[in-house]
């Protein structure tokens, strides 16, 4: 097989310095010229999988009720991105967010925005085949679904629910409604998963869906992870090559998170997310905000910057886009996984928002 290195991090040029933007004026620039032009916002921490990387089998103390965002809430902020922030696309996640009843009206309210705003979603597919077409008629551009194995065993013990039939169902019905390409996210965990690499890809080159594999990240509420019991993407390229032929896809990858290679030659490809051992920090152009209210630089911050506090005290468009602004200015050169001195965030994956 031919096969390269993952590439070096791709860093953008270098853009005013954000000391010179006057408030009220300009998008999310950091300090190191990187501009967030993608908004990922957790509809609710709930979920109900229990998948082993993210949570425990019982669960956690989910957020009250109050404290999360209102739809109207989501709807101003998300507004505010797109029309004075200029954020492109919009990606709602959770936990899980289908559980959230206002979904379809959320989504709806995103693409008729204008300038319009490519809206997708990240989910688990449980009820998804019930709410696809909904979805779909509301203008959700397409969707990103988690699927860590095709064995109905291992899904079980992954996440402690018997429920491989609903994902797949959902999946399937996305795709019906139109909601192409359907992208599946899978991570691999040493001793449960990862002999799974080769049946996901094969099972994902029948239905024709995109898959992307992701590096376990530290972001379990235990937090059990450890880089040495962690499968690599370099590990999952080797299993994928035993039986397809991968070659470097030469389409530019921008600042998209995934290296891609086509397989056998294409048009399919597979994609590795090489969060832990090929960080794309350099390249990151995203921005987050949590189910209740807080914007988040990275997946690993620890510091957050409130907006639901302001919002609720009266605060202005205006007001709430300068606070947003100056929240992008800390954004960190990099996660720092490889350092000695990285601390997990205290908040795991379900209350971030993938």
């Amino acid at each position: 097989m031919s096969r390269k290195p993952l590439p070096d991090p791709w860093v953008r040029p270098a853009h005013p310095a954000p000391g010179n933007v006057a408030p009220g004026t300009g998008g999310l620039v950091d300090r190191h010229g990187r501009v967030a032009t993608d908004l990922r916002v957790s509809l609710t921490d709930r979920c109900n999988l229990r998948c082993t990387y993210c949570m425990p089998p019982e669960g956690l103390d989910w957020l009250p009720k109050v404290e999360v965002l209102t739809d109207e809430e989501i709807s101003r902020l998300v507004r505010i991105g797109v029309e004075q922030l200029g954020i492109r696309e919009v990606r709602f996640t959770g936990g899980e967010p289908l559980l959230r009843p206002g979904l379809v009206g959320i989504v709806a309210a995103a693409t008729a925005l204008r300038p319009r705003p490519e809206v997708s979603l990240t989910t688990n597919a449980i009820g998804l085949a019930r709410v696809a077409p909904a979805l779909a008629a509301a203008g959700l551009d397409r969707i990103n679904c988690s699927l860590d194995t095709v064995d109905r065993e291992r899904f079980e013990q992954l996440t402690h629910r018997d429920r491989l039939d609903d994902v797949l169902a959902g999946m399937a019905a996305a795709q019906a409604a139109g909601l192409r390409p359907v992208k599946v996210n899978a991570v691999l965990l040493r001793g449960l998963n990862e002999k799974d690499a080769l049946p996901l890809l094969d099972f994902c080159l029948e239905h024709g869906y995109q898959l992307r594999f992701i590096e376990q990240m530290p972001l379990d509420a235990h937090h059990a992870w450890t880089r040495g019991e962690m499968v690599t993407a370099e590990d999952i390229l080797e299993q994928l090559s035993a039986a397809h032929t991968l070659t470097p896809d030469s389409e530019e990858r921008g600042s998209a998170p995934a290296e891609r290679w086509l397989v056998d030659g294409g048009p399919a490809t597979v994609g590795v997310i090489a969060s832990v051992t090929r960080s794309f920090c350099g390249a990151c152009d995203r921005t987050r905000l949590t189910a209740d209210g807080q914007i988040r630089n990275c997946l690993f911050a620890r510091e957050e910057s409130d907006l639901r506090g302001a919002m609720r005290a009266g605060a202005t468009d205006q007001e709430l886009a300068d606070r947003w602004r100056i929240a992008t200015l800390n954004k960190l050169p990099g996660h720092g996984i490889d350092d000695p001195s990285f601390l997990q965030p205290s908040r795991p994956m379900s209350a971030i928002g993938g």
